[in-house]
């Protein structure tokens, strides 16, 4: 029988074990958050079963889109689809990766460890010029698979409140940088933009060369740069679909301790009301706050760049604004500074003034890098 170790497999080994007899093959297709147009091809992996992750695979009751359901639900129209306790399944979607590491995640959640996702999905498959089919197999013989729900990967909106709060577990968000800091609005009509506190953010789009994932050490060196000492990671997107991309990541680059928010942000910025007054802020403490947001641009402010900002303001104005910038996140940070910019009405003169103090505050160190670049110009954006 068929056992499959990793999270991920490759074109070559599916190719290679295609004839298996434990061996399920699913098309886990859904269409893209972007709007675009999308058809699904009739070319398929051979041995390939539809996964209708919205429509079966989902709560369709339920008040958010991509609900995980319920053990019954999901143990039934996995059993429709011939899946065994013993069956070796990969999962696949036409975009490349981008639905099938739900899919993955799902089988996880429901107690079946003997899956993985194919790395670069059919776009892979066809690259390679392996054979296809025009359609998908008939099942006829019913599955004989028992659901065990494993409830430590999955959290709900309770939870993420909760796991917010703790310092030893770090949020990440696989939304677009734009979506994530609010230049962008979300997809879902009515949504509100924002973020949930504390979170971090990491565009599931930087985890892949193409249709495949970057290789086992570029995702490491990734993370690396984001989680310090926290032993939990959980991860976050727009509807629960590409937080499972970052799961996928992250269990290949050895993370155990890893949940999913099914909810997301369409749950959270449902549930959770974001109001926020202008700043009562003087242009001295509007000066500082963009200064220190600037600094942390590598996410600290050294010592060059904090004698600057104190050359600009006294000290107790320094003292006063830093506690507060850091109990903001990053979205409260841009809506502070923008809404701030706005209500003491800076003309043109005045703006190109704070950007020429924050280009002045990162030559400080003698050093302007990429990512004091990258904050000039998003500064530049956000406050033209």
């Amino acid at each position: 029988m068929l056992q499959i170790e990793t999270p991920l497999v490759s074109v070559d080994w599916l190719h290679k074990n295609i004839e298996a007899e434990n061996l399920i093959v699913m098309d886990a297709t859904i269409p893209k958050v972007s709007g675009l147009c999308f058809e699904k091809t009739q070319s398929y992996i051979p041995k390939s079963q539809f996964f209708d992750m919205k429509k079966k695979f989902s709560d369709t009751s339920a008040e958010f889109p991509n609900t995980i359901p319920s053990k019954s639900q999901f143990e039934a129209e996995a059993q429709q689809l011939g899946i065994n306790n013993n069956s070796a399944i990969v999962v696949y979607d036409q975009h490349g990766i981008y639905s099938s590491a739900r899919a993955w995640w799902l089988f996880r959640y429901f107690g079946h460890n003997n899956v993985a996702v194919l790395d670069g999905g059919l776009r892979q498959w066809i690259k390679k010029d392996f054979s296809t089919t025009d359609t998908y197999i008939n099942q006829t013989v019913k599955g004989n698979f028992k659901a065990t729900i494993h409830s430590e990967l999955i959290t709900n909106y309770e939870g993420i409140q909760a796991l917010s709060k703790s310092k030893e577990t770090l949020i990440l968000d696989a939304r677009s940088s734009k979506r994530f800091s609010g230049e962008t609005p979300e997809p879902r009509k009515g949504l509100r933009s924002g973020t949930i506190p504390n979170s971090v953010n990491l565009p599931y789009t930087e985890l892949f060369n193409g249709n495949t994932l970057k290789s086992k050490q570029e995702l490491k060196s990734i993370f690396y740069k984001l989680v310090n000492h926290q032993d939990k990671l959980v991860f976050s997107c727009g509807s629960g679909i590409t937080a499972c991309n970052l799961v996928l990541a992250a269990s290949v680059s050895g993370y155990k301790n890893i949940t999913v928010y099914d909810g997301s942000w369409t749950e959270y910025g449902t549930l959770t009301h974001y109001a926020m007054d202008t700043p009562n802020w003087t242009k001295d403490e509007l000066m500082a706050y963009i200064l220190l947001y600037a600094a942390h641009s590598d996410f600290k402010e050294d010592n060059h760049e904090r004698n600057v900002i104190i050359s600009k303001v006294d000290m107790i104005t320094f003292q006063k604004i830093h506690k507060e910038f850091s109990e903001d996140n990053d979205f409260q940070s841009i809506q502070k500074i923008i809404t701030s910019v706005n209500a003491h009405n800076y003309s043109s003169q005045n703006i190109d003034q704070l950007l020429a103090d924050i280009k002045g505050l990162f030559f400080a160190d003698g050093n302007f890098d990429v990512k004091e670049h990258a904050m000039l110009l998003f500064l530049k954006r956000i406050l033209k």
